[in-house]
């Protein structure tokens, strides 16, 4: 039996994303928070996959805890898939949104074809145990930002069936729809089924 659940993640806004998605989740959900060493992860990787299984590795083998790292980003397709494993960096350090989203903004003037998608990899590390769920969203990038929720690149990801960007949208409807909650979805069907 389960006893926990670490979300290998030092990202706050991932967290309470996390948390909101899965809401009454049956077993405890663990953080850095409880734990005071946490390891500093190189994430060299060459897919969001790559990236997270590295995570979980690293705080299971450190907690003895099953861990849950989520890796994930934009790809665009004028931009041949960039800003990808590199989204969160995207303009440098010290990592920003802000400055991440203009950039890719500055990028994309005159381009017409704006195609992007928000991917995210789960990876699952235990004792016997290392699985990946994968999650997609499609949309298109706008012009300017629009909207105050979320974080990332989700001011600037528009969403063409409800005609809004994810910053726009309230938690209850982006969190059906987003990449991180089509990829929890899946975790937690796989979850219910094999630890419950």
């Amino acid at each position: 039996m389960v006893k926990a659940l670490v979300l290998a993640t030092t990202n706050r806004k991932k967290i309470e994303e996390i948390e909101r998605i899965l809401g009454a989740f049956s077993i405890p959900l663990l953080t850095p928070a409880n734990f005071p060493k946490w390891p500093d992860i190189e994430e060299n990787g060459n897919t969001f996959e790559e990236n997270a299984l590295i995570k979980a590795r690293a705080v299971y083998k450190l907690t003895g805890t099953l861990a849950l790292a989520d890796d994930s980003g934009i790809e665009v397709e004028a931009l041949g898939g960039r800003p990808g494993i590199f989204s969160a960096r995207y303009a440098g350090e010290p990592a920003n949104d802000k400055n991440n989203y203009e950039k890719l903004l500055f990028e994309l003037q005159g381009q017409s074809h704006r195609t992007a998608r928000f991917q995210c990899s789960l990876a699952l590390v235990g004792k016997n145990i290392e699985r990946t769920f994968d999650g997609t969203c499609e949309g298109w990038i706008a012009d300017f930002p629009r909207g105050q929720n979320g974080f990332g690149y989700d001011p600037i990801f528009y969403v063409p069936e409800l005609q809004m960007t994810m910053a726009e949208l309230p938690d209850e409807i982006k969190n059906t729809l987003s990449h991180r909650a089509r990829a929890l979805e899946k975790f937690q069907a796989y979850f219910l089924a094999h630890f419950i």
